[in-house]
């Protein structure tokens, strides 16, 4: 039987210079990242990236054993503060 292991991924939509859109996704649990010009490339390159990542460091899986709960990801707003001319 396989073991399970969950690997949690960020992924942020960015423009780039030319004013085309690219997905970066970040795996939070391992450090490391990928991206692509559409979500779900965006998770292919980032499961290949980490099938890569593991095959040479196979101690790093103890770092996606799975959870009971997956982890909460939420946002902050932040306000530029405005200042008098």
């Amino acid at each position: 039987m396989e073991e399970k292991y969950i690997a949690d991924i960020v992924i942020n939509k960015e423009k780039l210079s030319d004013d085309k859109d690219m997905f970066v996704v970040h795996c939070t649990n391992l450090g490391i990242s990928s991206q692509g010009n559409t979500t779900e490339e965006a998770i292919e390159m980032i499961k290949e990236a980490i099938e890569l990542y593991l095959e040479e460091q196979p101690e790093a899986y103890e770092e996606l054993k799975a959870k009971q709960s997956p982890p909460v990801f939420s946002f902050v707003e932040i306000k530029k503060p405005l200042r008098n001319a």
